[in-house]
């Protein structure tokens, strides 16, 4: 339990902080997004890539944890459709960020995060393997999801506006980039890995800060109900019914680890810039990424907790 709590709570300062210097005007808007770029473009990429090249890939990606993953998802995007239509809203556009807000995750600076912090090598390349199939089934669900419940009206347009940011993310790139490095054999060279050491020491801790920066606490209290429910089923039921599948299945804690950390990850930010691009709401987006942001530090230790005695 020391190492939960040893964990997650530096993390949850630096968030926090991230809130409190952007209060202060330490960090302006044009400084969040510059910062923003940096980070996402060039330092998460280089973390990611520098784990896969130095895992052994074949000891080390499950493709049952996959599938579970992909399954666990699904079941509780079936539960926000359902949760939608007992509502019976005629906000069509509140109802599409809702539920892609369930299962939309913030893989690249909080789950990647904990994590890094919370795993070992081997359990950190792992992470670093799903993260990729992720990101693009949430992406995904979440263009099908704002297209169903009526985004703009520009049909395929729209779709492959999104959509192509996504197959050419840098994480996903990165990842696999650092897998086909890993399979030819090739040698790293030692400048090179420094340098790709020093520039990923950039990535996690400007990453939390943006975070904190990126919480709205007027908004969430105007959505409290809504981001409530989104929280619930993003934080607590995503995990539990992956836990769940890989508990009958009888998988072993070095598999369901890695997958329940990235998906008790908050709503990502992204779920705001979908919204946005798409016709959903905006308002509950923001709401959706502040509320869970802030209750991600009681159910990651929560999480964390259970896990820790299997």
């Amino acid at each position: 339990m020391i190492k939960v709590i040893t964990t997650i709570i530096p993390i949850f300062m630096l968030i926090m902080l991230g809130a409190g210097v952007r209060r202060l005007g330490f960090m302006k808007p044009d400084f969040v997004a510059a910062a923003n770029r940096l980070v996402f473009y060039l330092a998460i990429p280089a973390l990611v890539f520098r784990a896969l090249t130095k895992a052994s890939l074949r000891a080390e990606f499950d493709p049952g944890a996959v599938v579970m993953m992909i399954v666990a998802v699904l079941i509780v995007v079936g539960v926000a459709i359902f949760c939608n239509y007992r509502r019976r809203g005629d906000d069509r556009p509140l109802s599409g960020t809702f539920a892609q807000a369930t299962i939309h995750g913030n893989l690249g600076y909080i789950g990647l995060a904990v994590a890094f912090y919370y795993l070992d090598e081997a359990g950190f390349a792992r992470v670093s393997m799903l993260v990729g199939f992720l990101m693009i089934l949430q992406n995904l669900l979440g263009v099908v999801l704002l297209q169903y419940y009526g985004g703009k009206k520009e049909g395929a347009s729209s779709v492959l506006n999104i959509f192509t940011p996504v197959l050419l993310n840098p994480i996903i790139l990165a990842a696999v980039s650092g897998i086909i490095f890993n399979l030819s054999g090739l040698p790293m060279p030692q400048i090179f890995d420094r340098f790709l050491m020093i520039l990923s020491g950039l990535a996690l801790p400007m990453g939390l800060l943006l975070i904190g920066a990126s919480i709205s606490f007027a908004l969430l209290r105007k959505w409290l109900p809504q981001a409530l429910l989104i929280a619930f089923l993003k934080l607590l039921l995503l995990p539990a019914v992956c836990l769940g599948l890989f508990c009958l299945a009888g998988v072993d804690s070095r598999s369901f680890l890695p997958v329940t950390i990235l998906l008790a990850a908050p709503t990502a930010t992204l779920t705001y810039v979908m919204a946005r691009e798409m016709g959903g709401h905006v308002d509950l987006a923001v709401a959706a990424v502040s509320l869970t942001t802030i209750l991600s530090s009681l159910s990651y230790s929560l999480w964390l907790g259970i896990l820790h005695s299997f």
